[in-house]
């Protein structure tokens, strides 16, 4: 079976991927494993989510809104943290999708609420939590602006939209490399991607201030699922093909102190893949 449009959902789609013995890395990385409670303990363990813990502001307590949900990986460590979160997912499905959820936060024993709405028009009043929380959802949106100003709606004065792992273009035309090359958009489609410049604009306008902008080599948000360790060994070893006999050297350069940093400002200065991934931190203070 040729895979390639010929799902009518994004279920059906992570249906058939679960299905095949040759996908199963692709499947654990992006937490699409069985059971899900597992899957949901995985990615509140992972480097991804430590990087994300270090911008949590005393959660006991707190309330979160987790957009675009997904299968609730986020909402459970969320609700791990000490938040009560709102899940928002728009998809009802029970792999994928808000059903997936609602099976999660019972098994779980969590304080997770599902809704299943879009991100451009929140169902909730205004300044209603601490914490909006995205993870691959801006570049999803069909406007991010409206998106952005519903976010800051939401908050309270003080709270924070963290959007994590959203892709970006150097230039419009890049869109249709980075759509064939996405190895999950010819099973349904779906995909996006924005320039930098759209992102900051449409956060900034919405009224944020305080934006932080992590760039895809300076946090495991953006190159997980490589923790810094297994990202410097996938460097050495892409080096070794290309010059043989340098692996060794590389991997010896990588780990010298405060290199690291300098070779992440070459790699940032050289890296423009169509896509790539970057995360967003900023406050709403009025």
């Amino acid at each position: 079976m040729n895979p390639e449009n010929n799902f009518a959902s994004w279920e059906e789609a992570v249906e058939w991927l679960r299905s095949q013995p040759d996908q199963k890395q692709l499947v654990d990385d992006c937490y699409y494993d069985d059971p899900l409670s597992r899957a949901a303990e995985r990615y509140w363990l992972s480097d991804e989510w430590r990087a994300v813990r270090d911008f949590l502001d005393n959660p006991r307590g707190k309330k979160a809104l987790d957009v675009g949900a997904g299968r609730g990986i986020a909402s459970y460590a969320l609700a791990k943290e000490g938040y009560s979160v709102s899940a928002l997912e728009p998809d009802p499905g029970k792999i994928v999708g808000a059903g997936a959820i609602r099976s999660l936060a019972k098994d779980a024993n969590l304080p997770i609420t599902v809704m299943e709405e879009f991100s451009e028009k929140l169902p909730f009043g205004d300044a209603s939590f601490d914490l909006v929380f995205a993870r691959a959802v801006l570049h999803h949106t069909e406007d991010l602006e409206q998106a952005c100003r519903e976010f800051f709606r939401v908050l309270k004065p003080g709270g924070r939209l963290i959007a994590i792992r959203e892709h970006v273009l150097s230039k419009k035309e890049d869109l249709p490399i980075f759509l064939e090359q996405h190895p999950l958009h010819k099973l349904y489609g779906g995909e996006n991607a924005f320039l930098l410049d759209e992102y900051i604009s449409s956060i900034e306008n919405a009224g944020f201030s305080k934006l932080e902008v992590l760039s895809p080599w300076k946090s495991p948000m953006n190159f997980a699922p490589y923790s810094l360790e297994s990202l410097k060994q996938e460097l050495s070893q892409r080096v070794g093909q290309k010059l043989p006999g340098f692996k060794g050297i590389t991997r010896l350069l990588l780990n010298l102190p405060g290199l690291w940093p300098l070779l992440r400002w070459l790699l940032e200065t050289m890296d423009h893949r169509p896509g790539r991934l970057y995360s967003f931190i900023a406050v709403r203070h009025s």
